[in-house]
């Protein structure tokens, strides 16, 4: 997994940038107007009943999400790759959802970007007018190579930062699918993607703080998109996380316990049967419900794409 954002000379196309006083991202909660004379107590209940709206507002969108999620899978299936871009907050939103993809799917690291507005070292501090360059956003996703099979999923809360838009009209002049959140109404970045979706989290309690709900609504949505495509990819089996990478003791263990459930067994013969296949929580699956030495049962996993249901159904 890589990820950059520290972009080349290229002609710089600027959006046009709505007034701030007409985000709402950046509008004033007239109920927190003392918020700062608040007790603790009261303080603290503020933001948290304040967060849980951005969990409303990603539900509030569902119908929307669920073509991106499918379009997404559909282009993956072709070798595509998922390419997040952000800015500030928003990117570093991207780079934590495209990091977890590997241990969590076993999605490979060579197959998820992460672009952030002034590279790695915008992940510790704000880097001055880095979001403001389009032109550094377009050259970064150029240099990845961006193709037709690819997707690329583009966040800024106001929805007009300028170096994703400049990233995703590379996108798709390229021929990526492009996949854009923001959080306010009618904002350029959703009106330019192929599928532009709104998170209408409204004003913050700390006016303009879009690290607050703006944020948590679009890591919600990030966590959704990205966990439904990978169920739609036959990383799940059921409920259960079947391709978790089993890196270290804690995955192990967990790896046991999944076997366990998936193929109703005991513990050894799990222990056994994931022993056989260096881990490999789908692999021991299929071994054990179908009798199976590993090599046959990657071979009739593959035959399905991966489907651990028809993979037991086919034996």
């Amino acid at each position: 997994m890589g990820y950059s954002g520290e972009g080349r000379k290229i002609k710089n196309h600027l959006p046009t940038v709505p007034l701030i006083s007409l985000l709402t991202t950046e509008a004033r909660a007239p109920e927190h107007a003392n918020l700062d004379q608040y007790p603790t107590e009261a303080l603290v209940r503020a933001f948290a009943q304040d967060q849980a709206r951005a969990a409303e507002a990603v539900l509030a969108v569902a119908a929307h999400i669920a073509p991106a999620v499918d379009a997404a899978a559909e282009r993956l299936e072709r070798g595509g790759r998922l390419i997040y871009v952000g800015a500030g907050t928003s990117g570093r939103l991207g780079l934590l959802d495209a990091v977890e993809l590997n241990p969590t799917f076993s999605w490979p690291q060579a197959r998820v970007y992460a672009l952030l507005a002034g590279g790695p070292e915008a992940l510790f501090q704000a880097v001055e007018g880095a979001e403001d360059n389009a032109a550094a956003g377009a050259q970064d996703l150029i240099e990845l190579g961006v193709n037709d099979n690819d997707v690329v999923i583009v966040l800024a809360a106001s929805g007009a930062t300028p170096f994703a838009l400049g990233a995703l009209r590379a996108a798709r002049e390229a021929g990526a699918l492009t996949i854009a959140f923001a959080n306010n109404p009618a904002a350029p970045l959703t009106a330019a993607a192929e599928i532009g979706i709104t998170l209408d989290t409204g004003a913050e309690v700390i006016a303009g703080s879009t690290r607050l709900k703006a944020g948590t609504a679009q890591k919600i949505a990030l966590n959704t998109l990205s966990s439904a495509i990978m169920v739609r990819l036959n990383k799940v089996h059921g409920n259960l996380m079947v391709d978790v990478r089993a890196s270290n003791a804690k995955l192990r263990k967990r790896a046991v316990s999944l076997t366990m459930h998936a193929a109703h067994c005991d513990e050894a013969r799990a222990v056994h049967a994931l022993d056989a296949c260096a881990f490999r929580v789908k692999t021991a699956i299929v071994m054990i419900e179908c009798n199976l030495d590993a090599a046959h049962a990657d071979a009739l996993l593959a035959s399905v794409h991966g489907s651990v249901r028809k993979a037991v159904a086919a034996a």
